[in-house]
């Protein structure tokens, strides 16, 4: 992802996820704002309840990539919080399960 799509700051997440309705999807938990910029961005955020650091930084490249692979409509902020049963699958779930909330969010 390109570093202006990543949402890093913490008010940012946090405005986001206090401001707006959540949806939840398999091991998904997904918040997305519109705004008024002319781009789209993600946050991941992975508890340290799934693992290790290791674990974690796998997860949220492996998301990262997914998320590169479509275009996305521009004018919103989104964060992704990821469950404790995303263990138990692989990059292809990930991938399918991913894509579906998005279609459901509007967001491809």
């Amino acid at each position: 992802m390109k570093k202006i799509n990543i949402i890093r700051k913490n008010f940012d997440f946090s405005r986001i996820i206090k401001n707006n309705n959540s949806f939840k999807y398999k091991d998904y938990i997904i918040y997305k704002e519109d705004n008024n910029d002319n781009l789209y961005r993600f946050g991941i955020s992975v508890s340290k309840k799934i693992g290790n650091a290791v674990v974690r930084n796998k997860l949220k490249r492996q998301i990262k990539n997914i998320i590169d692979a479509k275009d996305y409509e521009n004018s919103f902020n989104c964060i992704i919080i990821l469950r404790k049963g995303i263990l138990h699958k692989n990059y292809f779930q990930m991938q399918k399960e991913l894509y579906e909330a998005f279609k459901i969010l509007n967001i491809i």
